[in-house]
């Protein structure tokens, strides 16, 4: 059955559809960036609420600003924007149509038609999920990378930017003076304090363009923090093929595990939906919340990736099954991530682990390594190196942290231990390699890379470890190094 709004009354009755009368839906957010874990995440959520008669001046416009978006776009168009969810419970599989979508704005250079419907006032969110690297940060700093070549365009062509960023201030200059007036930036990429990060890049953007319109931005708008939480595999042949078996034909369809979590901070400016009626968490303690799950979750993804990456482990499910990968990610989060997480309503850090070890480990989850371990340049020092830091702070253990540092310097390479060849997996793979191949004879040279680990090359509880890992690494092999570990 192709998916279609012709064919919902339709679909196998095994397939749950939507209730409500898609005709009838009316846009109020446009959400930039939408891969699979938004449409599992955030879509689903705003889909329960119209399934349940509420949130109908709600429904999600999606856009891109890459020109590969374009090819999400006309396969979600074909297909009346609907997305069929797989959710892959070890104790059965079930899936479901969310139509909380109702429109992809054309993918264009310059972004005229993603600026002209931002500006529309029935949009009161414009949400963005760009990955933890698109918010452009300067990785030494921290702060505004106002010399990157995207920056540097949009400031000096503020009417037909490259970026989300450049699109979304265009918009708001339009709003301003058409009295439309602000609306909600809402970031829902993994990065601590990702509300904050949004509202230092679009402020700082603007500001080299049109200060007032930057003052107005600070003032107007406003930035909620959020944390997310789902792990949802990339779609290939395996989930095309799954999406058959339950007699639909989409050609995008979605897979995720049985777990969601969405902790916001109630921060919203022109209104917003009652996500909370859906199971989300509005709570003044995000920050806490994003701290437990980036170190456990985010951090833990890393610690698993890069060694199994090494060792040709492809899932991150088979990875958990490895009795010596599994033993490197309970030990090194029990003594060196957990000790310095705080709890929150519901969980001790304890007990998320333990939680975390459970999902990490559904075998009907076919999330790669190789996905996992992407952007680690983004990724280690967001989600791996504040934990370093903790523990060096507090005198406790960093020798395991140090290992897992030393598997990403090895996973660089680019060659697996049985030969094969990693393909690119980073946006700066070719320096990574190069820095990788020197570390191979001088440690010391991958922690010289300061935009990364700051100081931490030199201190010696932390780059000392760090160097006897690495060379043992390459001396024994990965399965022995982790032996050694864990034995020690």
């Amino acid at each position: 059955m192709k998916l279609s709004d012709a064919n919902l009354s339709n679909l196998p009755g095994r397939v749950a559809a939507p209730v409500y009368d898609r005709a009838a839906l009316r846009p109020g957010i446009v959400h930039i960036g939408l891969g699979n874990f938004h449409r599992a995440h955030q879509a689903w959520y705003l889909h329960r609420l119209m399934q349940a008669g509420t949130a109908q001046d709600w429904a999600i416009v999606g856009a891109g600003v890459r020109p590969y978006d374009a090819g999400l776009r006309a396969k979600l168009m074909a297909q009346d924007c609907l997305t069929t969810l797989i959710e892959l419970d070890p104790s059965g599989k079930s899936a479901e149509v969310v139509g909380a979508m109702i429109d992809y704005v054309p993918v264009e250079e310059g972004h005229g038609p993603l600026i002209a419907r931002m500006a529309d006032p029935a949009i009161r969110i414009v949400s963005l999920t760009v990955t933890e690297g698109g918010y452009y940060i300067d990785a030494a700093t921290k702060g505004f990378a106002a010399d990157h070549p995207d920056m540097v365009h949009d400031a000096a062509h503020p009417d037909t930017p490259r970026t989300a960023f450049g699109a979304m201030i265009a918009a708001l200059k339009r709003r301003r003076a058409s009295g439309a007036g602000p609306f909600t930036c809402q970031s829902c990429d993994n990065l601590q304090g990702n509300g904050g990060v949004l509202r230092q890049t679009l402020v700082s953007l603007a500001r080299l363009s049109d200060p007032g319109l930057a003052d107005w931005i600070e003032a107007e708008c406003s930035f909620p923090n959020s944390m997310v939480d789902c792990i949802v595999p990339a779609t290939g042949p395996n989930e095309l093929a799954l999406v058959r078996e339950f007699g639909i034909e989409d050609t995008a369809p979605v897979t995720h595990e049985n777990f969601r979590q969405w902790v916001i901070e109630d921060d919203f400016c022109a209104g917003r939906p009652d996500w909370d009626r859906a199971g989300a968490t509005f709570s003044d303690r995000v920050h806490d919340f994003e701290t437990m799950k980036i170190r456990i979750l985010n951090g833990g993804h890393q610690v698993i990736a890069d060694p199994g990456e090494v060792m040709s482990v492809a899932t991150i499910a088979a990875a958990m099954a490895h009795p010596l990968i599994h033993g490197l990610f309970r030990k090194v989060e029990s003594e060196e991530i957990v000790p310095h997480v705080a709890p929150v309503p519901g969980y001790s850090a304890a007990a998320y682990l333990d939680l975390i070890d459970t999902r990490f480990a559904n075998p009907e989850i076919a999330d790669t390594t190789r996905r996992v371990a992407f952007d680690g340049s983004s990724r280690h020092p967001g989600f791996i190196v504040p934990s370093i830091r903790d523990g060096l702070a507090k005198g406790a253990p960093v020798e395991g942290l140090a290992l897992v540092s030393a598997t990403w310097a090895r996973y660089c390479l680019g060659i697996r231990e049985d030969g094969s060849t990693v393909e690119p997996n980073d946006p700066h793979w070719e320096m990574l390699t190069g820095v990788a191949a020197a570390a191979k004879e001088r440690p010391e040279a991958w922690l010289g890379m300061r935009q990364f680990y700051g100081d931490l090359g030199e201190q010696a509880a932390f780059a000392k470890p760090f160097a006897k890992w690495l060379r043992m690494i390459y001396a024994d092999g990965m399965e022995q190094t982790l032996h050694a570990y864990l034995n020690g």
